[in-house]
């Protein structure tokens, strides 16, 4: 596996300090800022370094690269895979009038599933369901293939996000990518941080990821009770109080964080589903339990591993970096400290997060969690 990164700033070129000619029909991760995507020229000039690439574009709150953290950046990840191949798969949710389980099992079904070991998703994360996409692409997937991805970013804006493949980025689209190879050894991982406080209640009311009532009362009535001073600054204060939902299906908490509101029918909309008659909680969390979480998803990630990875991809929640603001870094560092330094580490922070929890092989959505996913040949 050969892997190199580039950085782009805004209106200025990727600064390449390797021959991109290299690298034989590479996987190319572009990672970056929403503004800097919507540059008109940007597929073009990753193409003209990568002509025989596949690039899957995808929006971010923030970028992730080696040991750092970058805003405002494009961040760039060539990968040529030497004993594996890839497959890259792309559906609009326009083609399916925004029904995301549709979706997902229908990019499910583009996959030759023979030897077919993981798949990653780079998905569009302003109008799309994750817990329904999940669970269309979980339909006809063998429980052996692994999953993980996550929902695209726009920093704190929640305006729009974008992903491509092969192509300008543009909203609505998700991406896939099938990884196959017989040596090819990848493990994903998960974990959280966070602290439940306050009373535990009943979704009394709920439509998919849209939040009606909590114990028989308007649920966004209750959220705005809870927040005080800080509900003046919704939806952007509620990614430091998501919700721990506990569901009937789960033995673990699912944590879901408020996308957006509703004012009109005092509703919540959040990154994933949340089932009637789940059990909810306020959660909160602090710079050292959110490092202490990455470095738990990080020996969670190695456990059981045969091989040492060498390509590290971080899916990490917008919350989370809200929280650790200028110690961000801290949870790549404790991250880095756990899988070794031989991995390449690239990704980007999310609205939400796909892996399985632990020993599981089912994909959820998650938020406010650390992903990883972890290759070697």
């Amino acid at each position: 596996m050969i892997i190199k990164q580039a950085i782009k700033q805004a209106n200025t070129p990727f600064e390449l300090q390797f021959d991109p000619t290299e690298l034989k029909n590479p996987l190319v991760f572009v990672f970056g800022n929403r503004y800097i995507l919507e540059e008109p020229s940007i597929y073009e000039e990753v193409r003209d370094f990568f002509p025989s690439g596949h690039i899957v574009f995808g929006s971010t709150a923030g970028e992730i690269v080696k040991d750092e953290v970058q805003e405002e950046t494009a961040v760039l990840t060539a990968i040529e895979f030497e004993k594996s191949t890839f497959l890259v798969k792309r559906k609009n949710v326009t083609e399916f009038n925004n029904e995301d389980d549709r979706l997902g099992e229908a990019l499910m079904e583009t996959f030759p599933q023979e030897d077919l070991k993981h798949v990653f998703v780079v998905s569009e994360g302003s109008n799309v369901n994750g817990s329904a996409l999940i669970k269309g692409l979980e339909k006809t997937k063998a429980k052996s293939i692994g999953l993980s991805g996550g929902l695209c970013g726009d920093d704190d804006r929640f305006e729009r996000t974008l992903a491509s493949y092969n192509e300008n980025p543009r909203e609505g689209e998700v991406i896939a990518i099938g990884f196959y190879g017989e040596s090819l050894e990848v493990s994903s991982a998960n974990y959280c941080g966070w602290a439940t406080f306050g009373p535990e209640r009943i979704i009394t009311k709920s439509e998919g990821n849209v939040l009606y009532e909590l114990d028989g009362k308007p649920a966004l009535d209750l959220y705005k009770m809870y927040l005080g001073e800080k509900a003046k600054e919704l939806p952007k204060s509620a990614l430091l109080y998501p919700l721990s939902v506990q569901t009937l299906e789960d033995e673990y908490p699912i944590v879901r964080t408020v996308l957006n509101i509703n004012e009109t029918d005092n509703t919540m909309i959040l990154a994933g589903d949340v089932p009637e008659g789940s059990k909810v909680q306020l959660m909160l969390s602090s710079v050292d339990d959110i490092a202490n979480g990455a470095k738990r998803a990080g020996n969670l990630a190695m456990k059981g591993r045969q091989t040492a990875p060498e390509l590290a991809l971080l899916v990490s929640c917008i919350g989370r970096k809200l929280v650790m603001d200028q110690r961000t870094e801290e949870e790549i560092e404790e991250v880095r400290e756990a899988i070794g330094d031989k991995a390449i580490v690239g990704g980007f922070y999310s609205y939400g997060e796909m892996a399985p929890f632990f020993e599981r092989n089912s994909c959820r959505l998650h938020n406010q969690t650390m992903t990883l996913t972890l290759f070697s040949e």
